[in-house]
């Protein structure tokens, strides 16, 4: 009888135990996927719920990190990335990727070409498409782990506004790194309340799924009964512009032809693109994490940027009062311990916030420091073609951290740099390997694919068995069909089109 109840208060403890360190890590995870304008917000939150949780009156710390030297380790693919287009072409761009990776379709950049998306950007506040829907997030009834789980959504999402990860592998992703046991339909359940929210579309897993959402916000009319029949019924002759097959299917005539194909056009397959442009281009400040300075020298020393964040501590009067309680714990009342409760969980709660805010700037600082020592000769030099291949992984391998925990740390953030600032996104390149076996960056090769059409013959466009055998004499020997997904990423037109 002893040693069943002896197993029994083992395995409450062990429980209790794995729930507080498990919450633990939820903050931590939390805090390093914040950029600083939202993470000051996010303290200044704490600061007012808790009491006990208060600032110093040192000044903030900068750290300034010294040199790295390159390395030549290898790194395998990445597959995360996106190249943007023109916001005017992104329906056609959508349609013609169709049947291709999802990572792989453009995505708008506020009418400038991917390569341009660092430059003329304005030190300050910013609010991302993330923020909006966050935003919109607070003001719905959900559970505690309903909210968390529609916040990891929205932070999975791409740059359009789109899921592109399946619902398989965020479940794995919950459990493994966050304790959360959800069967699929849980989860699609979550993702179904975060379609709901504006703009249409966001969340969507497919391009069919985005524009058929936007079609099931309008106002129910004989012309959007037809917008859904296409879309569901004739979605591949959609994709491939098939207009008179779709007429004859529909038994339309040219005028309701016309006006039909007008209405899809409105449709748009980059919400989340769209969200930026409400905020506008000129307006769009963004406000470093890190500051990387490179000397003439080569030198390559980095700081975090803290901001205006205050530096944190444990209020000393409730750090007495936690003593004091506890040096009288016989005498307490009832009234008293309670007070001695409360007190010590605001105490706790507060010690555990600073210590997640200090694992955040030690997880940036790692982060950061081998992205600087797999990428040295960029930030000495600032051209992009000497970008090697890095994936996550490598970042991981170097710093010891979880690839979940880089992944998060490159969502949102940015660097300023000598040549101009930079999401942290934008250091991680996928390689292309040739036939030989030779490993190649594909921005490298992007660069000089771009420098190509830049320098050809305008009136006699390069077609893109031209721009392959082009490529192939300076040494990048790359297919036709990676040349044209390549031209399609950079938002090159197609040869007849750059007359």
């Amino acid at each position: 009888m002893a040693q069943s109840q002896g197993q029994i208060q083992e395995q409450k403890l062990e429980q209790k135990l794995q729930q507080s360190i498990s919450q633990q890590q939820l903050l931590q995870s939390q805090l390093v996927e914040l950029p600083l304008q939202q993470l000051a917000e996010r303290i200044e939150t704490e600061m007012h719920d808790n009491p006990a949780l208060e600032t110093t009156s040192d000044d903030p710390e900068f750290t300034e990190y010294p040199e790295y030297n390159d390395d030549s380790e290898t790194s395998d693919d990445y597959d995360i990335q996106r190249e943007r287009e023109e916001r005017s072409d992104a329906l056609d761009a959508a349609l013609e990727n169709i049947g291709r990776d999802d990572e792989e379709l453009p995505v708008y950049q506020g009418g400038r070409p991917a390569y341009e998306e660092h430059e003329d950007m304005v030190l300050g506040e910013s609010q991302s498409f993330y923020d909006q829907l966050l935003e919109q997030v607070g003001e719905l009834e959900l559970s505690d782990q309903d909210r968390y789980v529609m916040e990891y959504l929205i932070r999975s999402l791409d740059d359009d506004g789109l899921l592109r990860a399946s619902i398989e592998g965020i479940s794995d992703e919950l459990a493994i790194y966050h304790n959360i046991d959800l069967t699929k339909e849980q989860i699609e359940a979550v993702l179904h309340k975060l379609q709901q929210l504006d703009p249409p579309g966001i969340g969507s897993r497919s391009l069919q799924e985005c524009l058929l959402l936007q079609v099931d916000r309008k106002e129910k009319s004989s012309l959007t009964n037809l917008m859904k029949r296409v879309l569901t019924d004739y979605f591949d002759a959609f994709t491939k512009k098939h207009w008179d097959k779709i007429q004859r299917a529909l038994a339309l005539d040219d005028l309701q032809t016309d006006e039909l194909l007008r209405e899809l056009r409105r449709l748009n397959p980059k919400p989340g693109a769209a969200m930026g442009e409400t905020i506008g281009r000129s307006m769009q400040q963004i406000t470093p994490d890190f500051i990387v300075d490179t000397q003439d020298d080569g030198t390559v020393t980095f700081t975090l940027n803290s901001g205006d964040l205050p530096q944190l501590q444990v209020s000393q009067s409730f750090a007495d009062l936690l003593k004091d309680y506890q040096n009288n714990k016989e005498g307490l009342t009832r009234q008293m311990k309670e007070a001695l409760l409360y007190t010590k969980q605001k105490v706790d709660a507060a010690q555990s916030f600073i210590d997640a805010v200090q694992m955040r700037r030690r997880t940036l600082t790692l982060t950061m420091k081998a992205i600087i020592r797999l990428q040295h000769k960029f930030f000495e030099e600032g051209d992009e073609s000497l970008l090697r291949p890095m994936i996550l992984k490598d970042v991981a391998e170097k710093t010891g951290l979880d690839l979940s925990t880089i992944s998060r740390v490159s969502n949102s953030k940015y660097v300023q740099t000598r040549w101009g600032m930079f999401p942290l996104k934008f250091f991680f390149s996928d390689g292309y390997v040739t036939e030989s076996g030779e490993e190649l960056s594909t921005r490298e090769i992007k660069a000089a694919l771009r420098d190509i059409v830049e320098a050809e013959d305008k009136r006699k466009p390069m077609s893109d068995e031209a721009l392959c055998d082009a490529l192939k004499q300076k040494g990048y020997p790359i297919a036709r069909r990676t040349v044209a997904k390549y031209r399609e990423q950079l938002g090159i037109p197609i040869a007849r089109m750059r007359k």
